[in-house]
């Protein structure tokens, strides 16, 4: 299949319609469908699956008042994504606006954090989905077997490429099954779970609600901290919807709306299904009870069965391995987009710029962020399952990194303008910069704990593995940039994208800044 060389080259095919801009689809997506993206890459079955337990075991029942908490940053940070998305609609999201606002350097690790976070992810979840797919149809001792687990997560990262390569529309069609399917099985176990506690069908281990679930007082500073790093994971991805904006109608205002509306959304969701776990399996060590070590990493999946049978129980793992599949293809779309801008801009050498003809999409990047993931997943498989699962552990640290850059970035980016109303002191100013700071305590409370050897399973010495792979995913992308900044010296003297620079947008047709 040809491509054209880069997002900058305006070759009109017969059948395709024409391309301006970086090259992608303007007008794909309405706002359902720009929010269906960003649940997508949250993958709240599976989030919920994975850290509901350990949540629980950092504060006890106050699993509700850390979702509670760790909305408020995720809110205040939306709705600087708004703002920025309103005042320059880039698919490159934190990446473009953190040059604009802290110039190329700042801008460039920005970037680098939002591939790091999906990297670390992708490996994760396309395990899930492998194993989740095989316990489904009843083969849990193939779903044990390290090479049937890894082939079959490899297939599904491969597999969920491909779809993100062949355009955002068939992307946008596969997420709301996917979506739909997610939210209707959440909601159906976690209403009929709480029927059952509260007709007194559910047994002796049921506890009703209690005010108290929802207040954090009287845990310490590391317990919320972990606690939130956690949910901070949980709601992660929603910012996927920012990254399409350019393939969204109304570019400029709908996907900051979708932001917002995903982040709600998951906020109830996630509230329904705690409440109903820690009132249907209670909280003791042994059976379905929360303290029990071995419901940990699977607390729905346990439930599935005591709430509503076999078919419950093997709906949910259908529903858990699908989540993590969707988020697979979500997380790959935003990153891939991500690498585009950063190649128009001259951050990124200029194959990462190459447009699908046909489909309209980064093609090279988002091959790249594919293999990358495979790759990514073969050596933490290859040296231990602990490791695996410790990089998830790290994850919320590159979300922390990135999500506060964007933040301070908002308030900065429109630090002149902040006293011409309230409206702009609040939303682009106090608000994002208490966000801001919110990711600055959660990073900074949860690299203080990780260097622990206790954190996790897995140290480097005296050092928690957990600590080495997040900080070090980081950090590895320093010398990357160096590498970069000897050959793409013009983004790296501030000439190809500065605060004035205008972005490059399908509405705006305009040629590459600096020319690719």
């Amino acid at each position: 299949m040809a491509e054209v060389p880069t997002a900058g080259a305006y070759t009109k095919h017969a059948a395709d319609p024409p391309r301006v801009g970086k090259g992608l689809t303007p007008g794909a997506l309405t706002l359902w469908g720009n929010t269906v993206i960003g649940l997508g890459a949250t993958a709240p079955a599976y989030s919920l699956a994975a850290t509901l337990g350990y949540v629980v075991f950092a504060v006890g029942d106050r699993a509700p008042a850390m979702f509670l908490l760790a909305f408020l940053p995720m809110l205040l940070v939306a709705i600087a994504y708004r703002e920025l998305n309103r005042a320059a609609p880039d698919c490159g999201t934190t990446f473009t606006w953190a040059t604009k606002a802290f110039g190329p350097w700042v801008g460039w690790m920005g970037g680098w954090g939002v591939a790091v976070s999906a990297i670390i992810v992708l490996a994760n979840v396309a395990e899930i989905a492998g194993i989740y797919s095989l316990r489904f149809v009843g083969l849990d001792a193939l779903a044990e077997n390290d090479a049937v687990k890894i082939g079959l997560g490899i297939a599904f990262i491969v597999a969920m490429t491909w779809i993100a390569y062949r355009g955002i529309v068939i992307s946008e069609r596969l997420q709301n099954v996917f979506v739909l399917l997610q939210f209707a099985v959440l909601g159906f176990v976690a209403i009929g779970a709480l029927y059952l506690v509260y007709t007194g069908a559910a047994g002796e281990q049921a506890v009703r609600p209690s005010l108290q679930w929802f207040s954090p007082f009287g845990l310490s500073g590391s317990a919320i901290a972990e606690a939130v790093i956690l949910c901070v994971f949980i709601y992660w991805g929603w910012d996927a919807c920012l990254a399409v904006t350019e393939e969204t109608k109304d570019s400029d205002s709908t996907p900051g709306k979708a932001a917002v509306l995903a982040t709600v959304i998951l906020l109830a969701t996630y509230l329904l299904v705690a409440i109903a776990v820690q009132a249907y399996s209670g909280f003791g060590e042994t059976g379905i009870g929360l303290r029990n070590e071995e419901n940990a990493d699977d607390v729905l999946t346990v439930l599935g069965g005591p709430v509503g049978g076999g078919v419950v129980a093997s709906l949910l793992l259908l529903t858990v391995a699908v989540s993590a599949a969707a988020s697979t293809q979500t997380t790959i779309l935003p990153t891939a987009r991500g690498a585009l801008a950063m190649a128009v801009y001259g951050a990124l050498p200029e194959r990462f710029g190459r447009i699908h003809p046909r489909f309209h999409t980064p093609s090279f990047a988002t091959a790249v962020m594919g293999a990358a993931a495979v790759f990514f997943y073969l050596v933490l498989s290859f040296v231990s399952t602990d490791a695996l699962a410790d990089s998830i552990a790290s994850l919320g640290l590159a979300v922390a990194f990135y999500y506060g850059i964007t933040a301070f970035a908002c308030v900065w980016f429109f630090r002149r303008t902040l006293t011409r109303s309230v409206r702009h002191f609040l939303l682009r100013g106090l608000i994002p910069l208490l966000g801001g700071l919110a990711m600055l305590w959660a990073f900074t409370q949860s690299a203080v704990d990780m260097v622990g050897t206790d954190y996790g399973s897995t140290n480097f010495g005296p050092i928690g593995g957990v600590f080495v792979m997040g900080v070090g995913m980081l950090v590895l992308g320093i010398p990357l940039m160096l590498a970069c900044a000897v050959r793409l010296r013009a983004f790296f003297r501030g000439e190809t994208l500065r605060e004035d620079t205008p972005v490059l947008v399908p509405e705006t047709g305009q040629p590459p800044v600096g020319g690719l």
